[in-house]
């Protein structure tokens, strides 16, 4: 399974959504959105990029979430995505402190 596959998956499953339902709400006609999800989420065909923003928005995590391999570093993207702006800067801080 590719890296984008499982996390697709595991984003959709984590909102609640059906395929169907993630594939409308991205875009998708209703009668193939199924079906096309159903192929990422295989790994049989991979969406072009404006689709994956589209599928971004609707699950609420950034782009790079679907292309992390590591599931810690995918983890952070998706929680430093959510954080209030003020909180990322803290959080920017606190990592530059730690690596200093």
């Amino acid at each position: 399974m590719s890296v984008f596959a499982k996390r697709l998956k595991e984003a959709r499953c984590r909102a609640g959504l059906s395929q169907e339902r993630l594939g409308v709400l991205a875009g998708i006609d209703e009668m193939s959105s199924s079906a096309r999800m159903n192929q990422y989420e295989k790994a049989k065909h991979e969406p072009d990029f404006s689709m994956v923003e589209r599928i971004a928005k609707v699950l609420d995590v950034p782009e790079s979430y679907f292309y992390a391999k590591d599931d810690e570093a995918a983890w952070l993207i998706v929680e430093f995505h959510r954080m209030m702006p003020a909180n990322r800067m803290k959080m920017v801080e606190v990592a530059k402190a730690l690596l200093k």
